[in-house]
């Protein structure tokens, strides 16, 4: 297995990974609309704002994770959220979601992100390193349907840092429905 920052070439298949995964864990509805996120994410969003990892075993994408930037009105700290993220059915429970994830945080941390954020369940992401957090911590873009899945880490060895004001994200996920 080899983990890379996407360079392109292999949207279809980064689609059709993240659309079945999300259809075998939570149904057909979900993976149409997560397969469509992901669509919009690597059609539409500036190459600055958005970094895609994936996972490659035998010429297969079995595993891939999007970040992309969050801007603060009011804060310049280098932050990312971390959505979503998908690993093959098959290889599920075998680290390879975990090794992604590091292995995306550390490329991350050497461009300057300060800090990582995503919604998720907090069992598998704590795993990586993130800490539930509250709104007042570091606000989300949108209503959360489940404030307690709002989790974060610092990628620069300390503390969260605080942020405070309106904040924005790419326009692929700026959709309540995602929240």
């Amino acid at each position: 297995m080899q983990h890379s920052l996407y360079k392109g070439g292999l949207d279809k298949e980064i689609i059709e990974l993240f659309k079945q995964t999300f259809t075998d864990s939570e149904g057909e509805n979900k993976g149409v609309v997560i397969g469509a996120l992901v669509k919009r994410f690597l059609e539409n969003t500036p190459k600055k704002d958005i970094r895609v990892f994936l996972t490659v075993e035998d010429n297969l994408v079995v595993g891939g994770v999007i970040f992309s930037r969050l801007t603060f009105e009011e804060s310049m700290i280098n932050t990312w959220l971390l959505s979503p993220a998908a690993v093959a059915t098959s290889m599920q429970g075998t680290g390879l979601g975990q090794g992604l994830i590091n292995y995306s945080q550390d490329f991350l941390k050497n461009e300057g992100v300060q800090q990582v954020v995503t919604y998720g369940d907090i069992n598998f992401y704590s795993k990586v390193g993130y800490k539930p957090i509250t709104e007042e911590v570091i606000p989300s873009p949108l209503k959360l349907t489940y404030p307690e899945g709002w989790i974060a880490q610092s990628l620069a060895g300390e503390d969260l840092k605080p942020i405070k004001g309106k904040v924005y994200c790419v326009e692929a996920i700026n959709t309540i429905d995602l929240w």
